[in-house]
């Protein structure tokens, strides 16, 4: 049979097996891994409309007006200037024989931040300003979401759900004897099966990771948003969908061929769960027949991490020398080839014996 006879039958086996890898009642959950950052951006811009409603709702002064606010002002001259805070709490603390102190927390809006006094014994003892919406900051929050839940969890599940199921699921449904008694070589149908995953998977989190993407732009304003757009934004996007898409071919392609040697795949989930992430502690080259090495190197951001972070926590969450993007990705390709000829390979010893599954 002609190179073209077989690609044909594996195309054939891939729109079939399509139905099976976007709508299996066994990986329903696998959109909710997909959804959930742009769920938590959703969220998260309805929080700031409420939050802005709610300082708003006795007026916004100036930036000018909050920045003429000095140490030594008591609350009433503060209010006299600037009129009502949207919250005026007291507090009196007493200890022991010690005089009472008295504290007054005020706060106001100018439109894009948020002002907290705090009056110790009516004089103005601190000043703290925040804004309500920072860009910088949700840029940063989406890399480390999309680095540390996205494809440390999401996509590693998601592919577990998807490409584990593509043999096993039909073993549990007595259904794959009818695959192996058809006119295919084993290789073929393997490959059919990994085209039919691998095209749901990439289009199920390569769009769960556009909508997080825009999600997290949506409740800034359109000339901060059009700014970066042009400067870094189209390259950060594509940039993400890229990563998101390698880890489905390089994930699936493991959990594929986990699927063809056991049974349960807890066993197997657990145990390149704990390999991926404790990659950054192995041997540099050991760290380049992991997945998650690749991937980290694709994103346009590097994760955050907080100053005060541990040094062994800082060295889980970031790896160390990563590869260039284009090294990154030619790799992870070679090592998705490579698993999936053993996979191959393995495929032509599959027997059923429905009795003990």
């Amino acid at each position: 049979m002609t190179l073209r006879a077989r690609l044909r039958q594996a195309l054939v086996i891939a729109r079939l097996e399509a139905r099976r890898a976007f709508f299996s009642k066994r990986a329903f959950w696998v959109y909710l891994l997909a959804l959930f950052p742009a769920g938590a951006f959703l969220l998260h811009t309805l929080e700031v409309k409420a939050n802005t409603q709610r300082y708003s709702r006795y007026g916004i002064v100036t930036a000018a007006q909050i920045a003429s606010i000095a140490p030594g002002e008591t609350p009433e001259q503060v209010i006299a200037r600037l009129g009502k805070p949207f919250y005026d709490r007291r507090y009196t603390r007493r200890r022991g024989g010690e005089e009472p102190v008295r504290y007054r927390y005020m706060g106001y809006f100018d439109g894009s931040a948020r002002t907290d006094l705090t009056f110790k014994n009516g004089v103005l003892e601190g000043k703290r300003t925040e804004p309500v919406l920072s860009f910088e900051q949700d840029r940063t929050i989406f890399a480390g979401i999309f680095q540390v839940f996205y494809l440390r969890l999401a996509v590693f599940f998601g592919c577990l759900g998807i490409f584990m199921n593509l043999f096993r699921g039909e073993m549990l449904d007595k259904t794959l004897h009818f695959w192996l008694l058809a006119p295919v070589r084993r290789e073929v149908l393997m490959g059919g099966k990994y085209a039919a995953g691998l095209l749901a998977s990439v289009l199920i989190f390569t769009a769960g990771a556009v909508l997080g993407f825009l999600a997290m732009l949506a409740p800034h304003s359109s000339l901060e948003v059009q700014a970066y757009w042009n400067q870094h934004g189209a390259a950060h996007l594509a940039r993400y969908a890229l990563a998101a898409a390698l880890g489905c071919a390089g994930y699936g392609s493991v959990f594929l061929a986990a699927g063809l040697l056991v049974r349960n795949p807890i066993v197997p989930a657990a145990v390149l769960l704990l390999w991926e992430n404790a990659s950054n502690y192995l041997p540099s080259m050991l760290q380049k027949i992991t997945v998650l090495h690749y991937l980290q190197a694709v994103c346009p951001v590097r994760m955050p991490v907080d100053e005060g972070t541990p040094a062994l926590v800082r060295l889980f969450l970031q790896p160390a020398e990563p590869p260039s993007a284009t090294a990154s990705v030619v790799g992870l390709l070679l090592l998705t080839a490579l698993v999936l000829w053993l996979a191959a390979r393995l495929s032509r010893r599959i027997e059923i014996n429905y009795s003990t599954e």
